[in-house]
């Protein structure tokens, strides 16, 4: 007997919404395309969708309602901007449809597939954070859970210039400040900082993240253990995600500790973790790895919450 998949719409055709688009059509397990939405007539991914046999409307979420594949809808992917999510959320909310946003906006919980996503299962609305954020998060948490306590962990998240679109630059403010709520919220850290630097550099590079966390009651050893193992989860939805080097440490005695502003004095270990993240080059080139972990998560949070949904059919 063939398995039932799940019909996703995706708002926003462009390159975030696109490279889920495709990602959905190449790997898709429990999640299948039902229509692509934007408000440009002449933009590219909706002339991809109509080339690849994918329903699509130039008139926003309101035309999607109004088509008939809409009833057939179970879960919508919102890759436009904070700004405008709560009006498809409000929209999503009155027909019963569960809402994966990769915008900043952050009206449901933030969700990090190999940290908190099964805590997040029946929730109608989950925040995917930002692409720092998914790549960096799972690293706070991975120091979190084998120590007694991480009162602060700063993240920088450094991407191509070329893979920063219009969604991103209007963005970067709710991008640092959403990502530092996460930091603390789901890494697990008393306090968060986050940055991000859009590279210029030609060719363009990969994205890379390093990632300070300050932990206290936990050796090194373990340390790198946990990190070693959340690559390796994260991998299995992100392959391109790796560490670059192991992870370095440094440690503070009480003797000579150092002085986090808003925290005061810490003794404790300075763990320092680089990374690299190549995207799989389903629409974007491999460079654009900060899209890619992006429309991955979001792929793996649906999957779950489609598996749990044709489960609960099934009984």
């Amino acid at each position: 007997m063939s398995q039932t998949k799940t019909k996703c719409a995706i708002i926003g055709p462009g390159n975030i919404g696109t490279d889920l688009m495709i990602k959905v059509m190449r790997t898709g397990k429990n999640i299948e395309m039902g229509a692509l939405v934007g408000v440009d007539p002449k933009s590219d991914g909706l002339a991809r969708a109509e080339r690849l046999g994918v329903i699509n409307t130039a008139e926003g979420l309101e035309g999607l309602v109004k088509m008939d594949v809409w009833k057939d809808i179970g879960v919508v992917f919102d890759a436009t901007s904070a700004y405008v999510h709560k009006k498809h959320n409000d929209i999503c909310v009155e027909h019963g449809k569960q809402m994966i946003d990769l915008t900043p906006a952050a009206i449901g919980p933030h969700c990090i597939p190999v940290v908190n996503m099964d805590e997040h299962l029946n929730e109608q609305n989950v925040n995917m954070v930002t692409c720092g954020g998914q790549a960096t998060i799972p690293m706070v948490y991975a120091v979190k859970r084998v120590a007694h306590a991480v009162p602060y962990a700063e993240i920088v998240a450094s991407v191509s210039s070329k893979s920063a679109g219009p969604g991103t630059r209007a963005n970067i403010d709710e991008f640092t400040q959403n990502t530092a709520r996460a930091i603390e919220t789901v890494g697990g850290a008393a306090r968060g900082k986050a940055i991000i630097i859009l590279n210029p550099a030609e060719p363009p590079v990969l994205m890379r993240d390093t990632v300070y966390v300050l932990s206290q009651g936990a050796e090194p050893d373990a340390i790198q253990k946990s990190v070693e193992d959340m690559v390796a989860a994260v991998q299995d939805y992100v392959p391109g995600y790796r560490l670059k080097q192991e992870v370095q440490f440094e440690r503070f005695g009480e003797n000579n500790p150092v002085k986090i502003p808003g925290y005061g004095e810490f003794a404790g270990i300075k763990s320092t973790i680089f990374l690299e993240v190549e995207g799989a080059a389903h629409y974007l080139p491999a460079y654009a790895g900060n899209l890619d972990i992006m429309t991955s998560a979001a792929l793996a949070t649906a999957e779950r919450w489609a598996a749990k949904t044709n489960a609960a059919a099934a009984e």
